[in-house]
């Protein structure tokens, strides 16, 4: 007579397969994201899948996240990413519980999901795969090991027989242990199997030491290779005064009027900063020209340099929103560029491009009239930050961001808008993004309760290209009322602004308007971020106590 032994420790083995599939994910992805830091920090697996899934992203939801997440989109993004890849991960290593070989081609087919991401990227390169590639051999590598050290344990269904106990001259000891290794007894008490899982979890300790090291590493070295510390910055051609001193100081809470580069808004797509090697730069005009030019970085710092006071602000800025600022540039005029290089009859659209592949489409218009569009190196005084397009950038006065403010700029390609079309010119953004006239209360804070008496309500005003000639304030449905304004910039800049209000007890809707220097005030009219950038007036509710 036999009987049948349960399946003890099937609920710890399965935590044990899955934890493995996990850390070979992790191992895989640490190691390849390593090796990115040498070969091209945007071909990491994690980033390259996260770059692919933002150029998949409908617009509409774009504009979602990046309204309610703000500058905190990519790190949410990256850690999506991250969460379904831990996943499928932990899914993996419960198939190869059962099943090792589906588990290798599903670790495998992984791996060759974020190499093929990383080599349809618009800048790609041949070894753009090869993290890829590390991230699959160190994940099989992994896995197996840690597969090793999972205690033999039996699987889901499984029936361990032995033979009943044989009676000795009809006599059975009562106390007697059970000479199998496999009595559920012992497994309910944690005594069997003890050294291997100990040997495991030694072993998944360490691959999660080791992968957490080696991924802060290539974090480290995925810095940009010259830093914009070292560039020694060219004098330029004209001399302008200092900025005035802002009404900052008077009114607390209004934006400065020269934004701290620090706290400069930062919008794009990029989930890693392009790591340039100034040394190996080089700008590029060609398309429809007479004069194919290549420009490295040391000719580029020779030529003639103005400086301009430009505020830059973001197509995605909702009314009201925060994302604008203003600063002084220094750069060549694109004009005197594209001058040099003869751009020919015909061509309606600069098609510039970055060194990650970001293409953006500019007006020939807004690149050669006396704007004075700028490749910049630098803003404030210091050179370009990283993170702000380092070593050179397009900005262009009067246009959003994505149509004239092109990054890590590389190339400009004279061309047309019926043959080529730029990275938001596909998802149906507007090609000529005018910059619309808006006003922001910056103080008092909406929604928050202040005492009745003399309260300073104020913010800026922007109208790139026309200037700001009046801004006024509105307390519920009543007059309109003239606010004193700050300093002039010039028509590139924006204008602080305030109005002194006599706040009566109860709940108070406040409303700016701004008239740019045509004489037209803006359109009351609301309008969404996409195609072209919101409108309609900023209003903010008060609590007077």
């Amino acid at each position: 007579m036999e009987r049948t032994a349960p399946t003890p420790g099937s609920k710890s083995q399965r935590v044990m397969y899955a934890v493995s599939g996990v850390l070979a994910a992790a191992a895989g992805m640490a190691v390849g994201h390593l090796v990115a830091a040498f070969v091209n920090p945007a071909a990491s697996p994690v980033l390259a899948v996260g770059s692919t899934v933002i150029d998949a992203t409908p617009t509409p939801v774009k504009e979602w996240a990046v309204q309610n997440f703000g500058t905190a989109d990519k790190p949410i993004l990256l850690s999506s990413v991250t969460l379904v890849v831990v996943l499928a991960a932990a899914a993996i290593g419960l198939v190869s519980r059962t099943r090792p070989s589906l588990a290798n081609i599903l670790l495998v087919g992984m791996a060759t999901l974020a190499g093929l991401a990383a080599w349809f990227r618009p800048a790609s390169a041949p070894f753009d795969v090869v993290p890829a590639f590390v991230t699959a051999i160190i994940g099989l590598v992994t896995i197996a090991g840690l597969r090793a050290l999972i205690p033999n344990l039996p699987t889901p269904g499984a029936q361990t027989t032995q033979p009943a106990p044989t009676p000795d001259r009809g006599t059975t000891k009562p106390d007697a242990k059970p000479e199998s290794p496999l009595d559920h007894t012992a497994y309910a008490k944690g005594t069997a199997g003890a050294p291997a899982r100990r040997n495991f979890l030694l072993g998944a300790a360490g691959v999660t030491v080791g992968a957490a090291a080696l991924g802060a590493l290539g974090q480290k070295l995925a810095v940009p290779a010259t830093l914009p510390s070292s560039v020694a910055l060219p004098k330029p051609q004209n001399t302008l005064q200092a900025l005035p001193t802002g009404i900052e100081g008077k009114v607390k809470g209004v934006s400065q009027f020269r934004t701290p580069v620090k706290e400069f808004y930062r919008v794009d797509t990029a989930l890693v900063i392009p790591r340039i090697d100034v040394d190996n730069w080089k700008l590029e005009i060609d398309g429809k020209v007479d004069n194919k030019l290549t420009i490295t970085f040391d000719e580029l710092l020779t030529m003639p340099m103005i400086e301009k006071d430009i505020t830059l602000n973001c197509v995605s800025n909702e009314v009201g929103g925060p994302y604008i600022s203003s600063t002084r540039w220094l750069g060549v005029r694109v004009r005197d560029l594209l001058e040099r290089a003869g751009v020919q009859d015909g061509v309606d659209q600069i098609l510039s491009e970055s060194t990650d592949g970001m293409t953006i489409s500019t007006p020939i218009e807004a690149l050669t009239d006396d704007r004075d569009a700028l490749i910049a190196v630098a803003m404030d005084g210091e050179p370009l930050p990283a993170r702000h397009g380092f070593p050179a950038r397009l900005v262009t006065p009067g246009l959003y961001g994505f149509v004239g403010a092109t990054k890590w700029l590389t190339k400009l390609t004279a061309t047309t808008y019926a043959a080529e079309q730029a990275y938001w010119t596909k998802r149906d953004w507007l090609t000529d993004g005018t910059v619309k006239t808006q006003a922001r209360i910056d103080t008092p804070a909406g929604l928050a309760t202040y005492d009745a008496g003399k309260i300073a309500v104020g913010g800026v005003a922007w109208a790139q290209q026309r200037g700001i000639e009046e801004v006024e304030v509105r307390v519920d449905d009543g007059e309109w009322q003239k606010a004193t304004l700050g300093p002039d910039g010039g028509t590139d800049y924006w204008r602080q602004w305030y109005w002194i209000w006599d706040a009566k007890p109860g709940r108070h809707d406040l409303t700016v308007r701004a008239k740019d220097g045509t004489g037209e005030f803006q359109t009351e009219k609301r309008a969404d971020p996409f195609p072209g950038g919101a409108s309609g007036w900023h209003s903010i509710v008060v609590i007077i106590s």
